[in-house]
């Protein structure tokens, strides 16, 4: 049986933490800014962590994270 191939999509929108979380990027943030505050625009900026409940998915998109 040949190699699973890591989706590229995912691989490039999920980082993994030096204590093994995955942290994704949040959405929300590419028009309609003016209408958004600044506290909000600013936190859209950090990057937030993956629901556990999609973990399992995650995982059989990108088998090493």
């Amino acid at each position: 049986m040949p190699k699973m191939k890591t989706k590229r999509a995912a691989r490039k929108r999920l980082k993994v933490t030096g204590t093994g979380k995955l942290m994704r990027r949040r959405g929300l943030k590419r028009h309609m800014l003016e209408h958004k505050s600044s506290k909000r625009r600013r936190h859209l900026g950090n990057a937030a962590p993956v629901s556990p409940a999609d973990h399992a998915r995650i995982k059989a998109l990108v088998p090493y994270l």
